[in-house]
């Protein structure tokens, strides 16, 4: 054997420790490759059914928003009703309510007065009755 094929054999012993320590990693890094696959599919499949849920679940939200819009809607024309309804009752009754008030307020004074001034004539009359 000649000095020409002993380096030969060496180099190729070389290369054949290089490809073997390369190997094992390779091969670790192709079963991680593996399980991150799986672990994207299984995620992918449970996804799925998730997002049809949230769909599902925005849609019913959506429809229950809409009712409350409606009931809002109904309950402010309903106070606007009331409210109009009122301020129309107390144009109509406000009048003549205060009008009764100041008849009745007048009355009352009037009957006051007379009741003092007719116990102030009757005392006269007493006092006038005594001296004579």
């Amino acid at each position: 054997m000649s000095g020409g094929d002993i380096a030969g054999l060496v180099a190729a012993g070389a290369l054949l420790i290089f490809v073997l320590a390369f190997a094992v990693p390779l091969m670790k890094l192709g079963k991680v490759l593996d399980e991150t696959s799986n672990v994207i599919k299984a995620v992918g499949g449970k996804t799925m059914p998730l997002m049809d849920e949230v769909t599902t679940t925005v849609t019913l939200t959506n429809t229950q928003l809409e009712r409350v819009d409606a009931i809002t809607r109904n309950v402010q024309s309903t106070t606007e009703s009331i409210s109009g309804l009122t301020q129309s009752f107390t144009d109509t009754l406000s009048g003549p309510l205060m009008k009764a008030a100041a008849f009745s307020l007048g009355l009352t004074k009037n009957t006051r007065e007379r009741g003092r001034g007719n116990e102030k004539n009757s005392r006269r009359r007493t006092r006038r009755h005594h001296s004579e």
